[in-house]
C-alpha cells in the first residue's frame, strides 16, 4: 500500500496528463523531465510525486487497453 495523494497533486497530474498525455510514458525519469516543462513546481519533492502519479496513470491506461 502506498501513500494517499492530496487533491492538489491529483488535480495537477490529471490536468497535465489530459493536456499532454501523448508525451508521457512508463519511465519515471522521463516523465519527471516532461512534467517540469509544463508545470512550474515550487519543490523537487512535489515534482517527483506528480511525475510518479502520472507514471502510474500511464501504466493503468495501458492495462485497460
Amino acid at each position: 500500500m502506498g501513500r494517499i495523494k492530496t487533491a492538489l497533486i491529483k488535480r495537477v497530474a490529471i490536468k497535465t496528463y489530459k493536456d499532454h498525455g501523448d508525451r508521457f510514458g512508463e519511465d519515471f525519469e522521463g516523465n519527471k523531465k516532461i512534467a517540469s516543462e509544463f508545470v512550474d513546481f515550487p519543490s523537487k519533492k512535489l515534482r517527483n510525486v506528480i511525475a510518479g502519479y502520472i507514471t502510474r496513470m500511464v501504466e493503468q491506461h495501458k492495462k485497460e487497453k
